[in-house]
């Protein structure tokens, strides 16, 4: 893939072109990834209180009886959304499936290792640790070699 970028003042808007050959499923994720906006913030609630999240902060989200939930440096906070609803609002900013009621933040991750039975041990930077199910070990793998996005500031 070639790619080229042309910055000049003159340009009133970003525009982007690809040509190609044929239409292949690297173009189709690139024209999603281009297309997806990137969540600023996510609502959590505890008690009465409504408590805004950066999503840059949370490093997984999971449910547990029912109800769905973000940790923030080992702390839970309760989210009135669906588990694939996360998924796929925060999947532009480093989030993937970690397992069926586990999504994890791919730019959190410090290191893992792996289980005995097949599973990864993911350890989050804030000390936190949650696991990855055998069927999602190949997609995490990919996702962390492809180097996820940097959302470092």
């Amino acid at each position: 893939m070639k790619i080229q970028i042309d910055i000049d003042p003159k340009y009133e808007e970003c525009n982007v072109t690809i040509h190609a050959k044929e239409w292949t499923k690297d173009i189709e994720e690139l024209v999603q990834s281009l297309q997806k906006k990137q969540p600023k913030r996510i609502v959590s609630v505890q008690e009465d209180r409504s408590i805004l999240l950066n999503p840059v902060e949370i490093d997984f989200v999971f449910a547990r009886e029912r109800k769905v939930y973000a940790s923030v440096n080992g702390k839970c906070m309760e989210l009135k959304m669906k588990l694939y609803e996360v998924e796929d609002m925060l999947s532009a900013a480093g989030f993937i499936r970690f397992s069926k009621s586990v999504v994890g933040n791919v730019n959190q991750i410090d290191r893992f290792e792996l289980s005995f039975n097949g599973n990864l041990c993911v350890y989050f930077k804030s000390g936190s640790k949650e696991y990855v199910s055998r069927k999602y070990v190949h997609d995490l793998k990919a996702q962390i070699v492809e180097g996820g996005e940097s959302h470092d500031r």
